[in-house]
């Protein structure tokens, strides 16, 4: 049963009717001291609070009625419903165990998916599971791990995926945020969808609306085309806002608005439009600290944060090293064509002894560039230590020989190269040589401009 807590007989009226319409059972009540008999009376799955009641505008009322819901229990979920000059009050209501806030006037269609969102996290409740159990029921292919705290985050990911909550995925650089981006993307049911990445950090503050909404011929000065968003290229599916931290604040407040209504407006058109998608975002940025410090948005951050996946850093997962170094080798044989190739168990066990700033895309880079400048076909520690030794990072740096003299974007558009080739412009089957998904090696083909023609796979 849904509870709808609202003093006017119109809103109730309303939601009463839009709830019934999707067949959920709903009871409604008009004032706080209703609201708690009815809660006490029969526990709720979810309930919709409204923050201002007729005693008082301030919100007050509604906030204390919130904090004596949760002291009853504090697993029922709660959407507070509020208008634009309250955002201050549902920021604090989140605070006190709220699960959602929506706006005056809401939007059926985002409200209706907020509901079923919350309600299907408390009903898919699962124990954990091996990681072989995980991989018979999802698509993890790309994530190498068996680490407790992965499996943590993976049996979180199966389990919210179906819905269309909010993510929030935070960790160090190199921890593979993009990957689990998209692992929440092929587990849901809008996997055969667009799914858009979007660097913020790359995005200057005077193009912010363009690249992200569009814009129509004649804009602005240089625009002689229109141009579609990035939000319109992911409609009905996801998009992922990688580097979401280094967003400036007049960016925040424009992406707050369409992330809260669903709704935007193409640059140089009045006209709105409506957008269904599901919003993923990434950031090696903590923050609470740049809430704190005022440089980062309190209500987006919460808009955002439904569900948060901390990403542990490599070397708090040394388990999973050889593991990963092992998998880096494999998709390698078939890259070089070097089917013997492979890496001794001494050298397996002194990488997990690395410190690894750099995490998974530092492990990835080091054995890469072991393979290409080792003749050998079994790599041991001293072929590794040697392109370690060789890295700017040390203070004894050696001009590597070759290719190992590449950077890191050379290097993969090399690999990619490679790749396409050996597989003969299979895309599917160069993806997952390269620990790629196919949407990830598309990306890249455009990124460093490879032309190829894709043959069937």
């Amino acid at each position: 049963m849904i509870l709808v807590i609202d003093d006017d007989i119109a809103v109730r009226t309303s939601l009463v009717l839009l709830i019934k319409n999707e067949r959920y059972d709903v009871a409604a009540a008009s004032t706080p001291a209703e609201a708690l008999s009815v809660i006490k009376k029969k526990k709720p799955q979810l309930i919709i609070l409204d923050l201002n009641f007729s005693v008082s505008t301030t919100g007050e009322e509604g906030l204390q009625l919130l904090a004596q819901i949760k002291q009853i229990d504090s697993s029922i979920p709660v959407i507070l419903i509020t208008g634009w000059g309250t955002i201050e009050l549902a920021v604090q209501g989140m605070k006190m165990g709220a699960n959602d806030f929506i706006n005056k006037p809401w939007n059926n269609e985002h409200l209706l998916q907020s509901i079923k969102t919350l309600l299907e996290l408390g009903d898919n409740k699962n124990q954990q599971r091996n990681r072989k159990q995980l991989d018979s029921q999802y698509n993890f292919q790309q994530i190498v791990g068996q680490d407790p705290q992965m499996l943590d985050i993976l049996e979180t990911i199966g389990r919210v995926a179906p819905t269309d909550a909010s993510i929030l995925i935070m960790g160090e650089s190199g921890t593979g945020k993009e990957l689990i981006a998209e692992a929440f993307h092929q587990n849901s049911q809008r996997r055969n969808k667009p799914f858009v990445k979007v660097n913020l950090g790359g995005i200057s503050t005077s193009l912010f609306e363009s690249e992200m909404f569009g814009h129509i011929r004649g804009a602005f000065t240089d625009a002689r085309f229109d141009r579609m968003g990035r939000f319109e290229m992911a409609n009905k599916g996801t998009i992922f806002l990688d580097e979401i931290g280094d967003l400036d604040a007049g960016s925040q407040v424009k992406l707050l608005r369409v992330l809260q209504d669903r709704t935007y407006e193409v640059l140089g058109s009045s006209r709105t439009k409506t957008v269904d998608v599901r919003v993923v975002c990434a950031t090696n940025k903590n923050l609470n600290d740049m809430v704190a410090k005022s440089s980062f948005r309190e209500d987006l951050l919460y808009r955002i944060n439904l569900i948060t996946i901390y990403l542990p850093a490599l070397r708090e997962r040394k388990g999973d090293i050889p593991l990963l170094a092992s998998f880096f080798i494999g998709n390698l044989k078939e890259i070089y064509n070097r089917p013997q190739l492979s890496i001794t168990p001494a050298a397996l066990k002194w990488l997990q002894e690395l410190p690894l700033p750099g995490n998974i895309r530092q492990l990835k880079n080091l054995v890469e560039r072991s393979v290409l400048v080792s003749r050998k076909d079994k790599l041991d520690i001293e072929d590794i230590r040697a392109q370690l030794d060789a890295t700017p990072a040390q203070k004894d740096k050696q001009q590597l020989p070759g290719v190992g003299a590449l950077t890191l974007e050379e290097m993969e558009r090399e690999m990619i190269k490679k790749a396409m080739d050996y597989h003969k412009n299979r895309v599917t089957k160069a993806a997952q040589s390269l620990g790629l998904t196919r949407s990830s090696l598309y990306r890249r083909l455009d990124k460093y401009q490879i032309p190829y023609d894709e043959t069937e796979d």
